[in-house]
């Protein structure tokens, strides 16, 4: 769908409208800088105490992570689905010297907050940061628009990931790479969503969805897209995830099932990757 086009989104699922709209998750203590993410905690010392520093560097480390596996993006038109409070799109602007940068989230509420969080970089910036509604399954972009697309954390509550992917196929151009980063099930074995909504109250409420990493892949892989991966990334997600939450929560909450689900096989974090071929 080209800009300008009459504005048309898909309807935000119940607990998806609540939780970034009127309950505003980025300002629960458990994450921290305007980040929204589980971070990534190889570099961080898990045995010395953590505090905020701590914390939002996890969150920056999941954003590089994600952004070198998009890159070199050096004048390279970046696109991030499901952008948040745009902090993402803030560091990809900061420290990889993109040509511009486009926040894309369908929550209106979110966008507010970006705007309002980065007012003054949209003013210093105004040709190379934006922020858009849009879906996953319903960009509002032009064919080819994009040199990368990033994703980080949110692929988890995309209602159709084969839209999803369609649609990313569709916005990139010919050579340009996609990177989505976020939490599925190792498998498809039957009962994995039951097994969830045991153990986890994101899966149980429908924040979450539970699916396997392969439903992924499979779609970049069916919309066009080649050498298309999934790499675990778990190890630098999961212990520190835990230990951190392991300050607010005690052992045998159901935050704390995170981990449990990880160690059992259930669940893992994932970085997907794929490339849009060249023509001829």
């Amino acid at each position: 769908m080209a800009q300008g086009a009459q504005e048309s989104y898909p309807a935000m699922r119940p607990a998806v409208e609540e939780t970034y709209g009127p309950a505003d998750l980025s300002r629960e203590s458990v994450f921290a800088g305007g980040f929204i993410n589980f971070g990534y905690w190889k570099a961080i010392d898990l045995s010395a105490p953590l505090g905020e520093a701590e914390r939002i560097r996890s969150q920056q480390d999941l954003y590089r992570q994600v952004l070198d596996a998009a890159g070199p993006l050096a004048q390279q038109r970046v696109l991030e689905v499901g952008c948040g409070l745009g902090m993402g799109c803030a560091l990809a602007l900061g420290e990889y010297g993109p040509a511009g940068v486009t926040g894309m989230d369908i929550h209106p509420q979110q966008l507010e907050r970006a705007r309002g969080t980065h007012a003054g970089l949209l003013r210093e910036e105004p040709g190379r940061l934006r922020f858009v509604r849009g879906a996953a399954e319903r960009m509002p972009f032009g064919d080819g628009e994009f040199d990368a697309v990033v994703s980080v954390e949110a692929a988890q509550h995309f209602p159709d990931l084969q839209a999803f992917a369609a649609e990313t196929a569709r916005v990139l151009r010919p050579g340009g790479r996609v990177a989505a980063a976020s939490f599925f099930t190792v498998d498809d074995a039957p009962g994995r969503a039951a097994e969830l909504a045991g153990l986890l109250h994101t899966f149980e409420t429908g924040l979450d969805i539970a699916r396997p990493v392969a439903a992924l892949t499979d779609a970049f892989a069916a919309a066009g897209l080649a050498d298309t991966r999934a790499r675990s990334i778990g190890r630098g997600v999961w212990p520190g995830w835990d230990t951190w939450l392991a300050r607010l929560w005690a052992p045998g909450t159901w935050p704390r099932n995170f981990f449990r689900a990880y160690e059992g096989r259930v669940i893992d974090y994932y970085l997907v990757t794929a490339t849009r071929p060249n023509r001829g």
